[in-house]
């Protein structure tokens, strides 16, 4: 049993009064069973697949049983997942016109095999049409396992934000001149002298990122400010209260916060947190909205992010964020089309 006072790396009580799994020595395991069926729908449903023979599009998740799990186990990261699927899907012969159907079966999507070992079953119903059963078994299973591989990167960015905690930096550890800047899509950069120490000595960095959008700044203001809107890109329900000191609850939880500047169409700045970072520990988000013509800059400033955090939390804005608001976007444009 670790003891106070005794240097074993598992507790740091004389820092913290809570006794926090510090280190992330002791087993923490999270279930991701219900994430999954929603990103498991998310990454499957609607996949076209096209070739000579003619289209076929995948449809509804018919059946979907199993469960998901990750665990945390001395600051490692342990995934479980054991799913049986089934799709439907609908196609069209290019020749003829011909439309028939068939089931997309996938028995065992399980961490004990590779996704290119995974068995993907497709059948037809009766009668002709067996082009599309054969345009199915290869372009159409290639498809569905860059949507399975999908599913797991998601699994292992999205849905571990904020399970790993930070460490207790080494005495002596010359971090801001370890640390290089890194790349990104989106335009992000951490430099040396972004690095500090705040709180309980949590070694922290600042995360700048831009992004531009297929809107006036005013409707992606409102994107980040109306609770509907909100609950549309991140697919659950949200806590939105945006006022000066209203609550910022989002993603099942995950991320949490307070409003503590409004300025409508121009900026927003938030109290920040996810949901396994030290307790009362908080990163300052700032967006910074800039129109131009018919388009809009979105300046992210996040400043205070735990370092054991950086790439989980850029991830998180990135795919969570940002990518999702795209796709709303669109879907909004093609509606009023």
């Amino acid at each position: 049993m670790a003891k106070w006072g005794q240097g074993d790396p598992r507790w740091i009580v004389e820092e913290r009064a809570d006794a926090t799994n510090v280190n992330n020595w002791h087993w923490t395991e999270r279930d991701a069973t219900s994430w999954s069926k929603r990103k498991l729908k998310e990454v499957l449903e609607g996949l076209v697949v096209e070739g000579e023979a003619g289209r076929c599009e995948i449809g509804d998740l018919k059946h979907v049983e199993g469960e998901a799990s990750c665990n945390s186990r001395k600051g490692k990261l342990i995934f479980f997942y054991e799913w049986n699927l089934r799709l439907s899907w609908k196609g069209t012969v290019k020749e003829s016109g011909e439309k028939h159907k068939g089931s997309v079966e996938i028995p065992n999507l399980s961490e004990e095999n590779e996704v290119d070992d995974t068995e993907i079953n497709v059948s037809k119903k009766k009668g002709e049409g067996d082009v599309l059963k054969d345009l199915m078994r290869t372009e159409g299973t290639t498809k569905v396992r860059e949507a399975l591989r999908d599913y797991l990167k998601a699994l292992k960015t999205e849905f571990t934000l904020g399970m790993i905690l930070p460490t207790k930096a080494p005495v002596g550890q010359e971090l801001a001149t370890e640390r290089k800047p890194s790349g990104s899509t989106v335009q992000d950069s951490v430099t040396p002298q972004s690095l500090d120490m705040v709180g309980v000595k949590i070694p922290t960095v600042r995360i700048h990122m831009r992004e531009v959008f297929n809107s006036p700044a005013d409707e992606l203001y409102s994107i980040f400010t109306k609770k509907e809107l909100v609950q549309k890109f991140s697919k659950c329900p949200a806590v939105i209260e945006a006022e000066k000191g209203g609550k910022l609850q989002m993603f099942e939880g995950c991320v949490s916060g307070e409003y503590t500047e409004l300025v409508p169409s121009q900026r927003i700045v938030l109290k920040w947190r996810c949901r396994s970072w030290p307790d009362e520990h908080y990163a300052t988000v700032a967006l910074n909205f800039q129109d131009l013509a018919a388009r809009s800059e979105l300046e992210l400033e996040c400043k205070g992010v735990p370092v054991s955090h950086e790439e989980s939390t850029r991830l998180c804005w990135k795919k969570q964020y940002f990518e999702e608001i795209h796709i709303l976007l669109q879907q909004s444009k093609d509606t009023m089309e």
